[in-house]
């Protein structure tokens, strides 16, 4: 039987289905209150019978942090994708992107009101025949965080209800709301007060894009998505990365590192990585010199968005020099 614990107030992208690694710990989250507390635990609970919804499929519609926003300060957007049904009292199908499919998952009695199936430990707070609400719950040695990382309400409604109640679709249960673009705007309006400031920009829904102008260079987005082991395509757009090759360059070389890209397009170094010079100074000598003559010459940049919105966001750089050649390749 898992504990209830209390850790300190960090980061963890565990929300996406997996971690997303140590690179989501740039900066901290705030104004988050906890989710689960030892009273809670502590108080008895029956066994939940599901017997008047066996049988009926439900698609998540929305989830959110406690605040009821479906995106935090990393611009990390929570998106409602579970389809469930309850086939018997021990048994839950949900659908696998993976496979195409709804697949037969074992629902495990934890304690209380916590139920496991597919891997994940949820907090069931509502069922009937028109909803679901669970609460997603990060387990650690056999003990429920207390913080952000169990900080996420899912709810869902039932095929039918969505269909002849609220005669809608749920593609459209399923977008933001007004206070999630309020929000944007605002961490946009405090991004672009210090439009260089890596600790104020935030991930772009829709990250940079790059389009080269010249047969001297050549752009690609790299991508990290992998189904089958959790990486799903949120790290593409919460760490996007670029390789750029150069032909015809001074040398060759091959540099990585971090620039912030603000809402006009420009880029501000933030992170001068690998060089393989010695020098701090040479260093970011060398890597504000390419980004000037190479690449604000050379390729066209379209900054980062959410919701629409244009706002700065930071990503990572791998550019390649190659001194001799006429076309750039990857």
């Amino acid at each position: 039987m898992i504990k209830p614990f209390h850790t300190p107030f960090f980061i963890c992208l565990v929300l996406l289905v997996t971690s997303c690694g140590t690179e989501g710990n740039k900066k901290q989250l705030s104004g988050s209150k906890q989710t689960a507390t030892e009273s809670e635990e502590d108080k008895p609970k029956e066994r939940l019978k599901f017997d008047d919804i066996i049988g009926i499929r439900y698609t998540e519609v929305k989830r959110r942090f406690s605040n009821n926003l479906s995106f935090n300060e990393l611009g990390f957007q929570q998106e409602p994708s579970w389809i469930i049904e309850f086939q018997s009292q021990d048994t839950v199908l949900a659908y696998s992107p993976v496979k195409e499919r709804m697949l037969p998952f074992f629902l495990m009695y934890d304690h209380g009101d916590v139920y496991n199936f597919a891997k994940e430990f949820f907090r069931i707070k509502k069922i009937s025949k028109d909803s679901l609400v669970f609460q997603r719950l990060h387990v650690e040695k056999k003990k429920i965080a207390s913080d952000i990382k169990s900080d996420v309400n899912m709810t869902f409604y039932a095929n039918s209800y969505i269909e002849k109640v609220l005669k809608t679709t749920a593609a459209q249960l399923q977008r933001p709301t007004r206070a999630d673009t309020a929000y944007i705007q605002d961490l946009t309006n405090k991004a672009n007060q210090e439009p260089g400031s890596a600790n104020k920009a935030f991930a772009g829904r829709q990250p940079v894009k790059f389009t080269s102008t010249s047969p001297l260079l050549s752009v690609m987005k790299k991508s990290t998505v992998d189904k089958m082991n959790g990486r799903t395509e949120a790290f593409d757009y919460l760490f996007p990365k670029y390789r750029i090759v150069i032909s015809k360059a001074y040398k060759d070389f091959a540099f990585e590192f971090k620039v912030v890209v603000d809402a006009q397009g420009k880029m501000h170094l933030t992170n001068v990585g690998y060089t393989g010079l010695t020098e701090p100074e040479a260093r970011e000598k060398t890597i504000k010199a390419v980004i000037d003559v190479y690449l604000r010459n050379l390729m066209k940049t379209e900054p980062g968005t959410t919701l629409g919105i244009v706002h700065p966001s930071e990503i990572t750089l791998v550019v390649v020099g190659r001194k001799s050649g006429t076309k750039a390749s990857q």
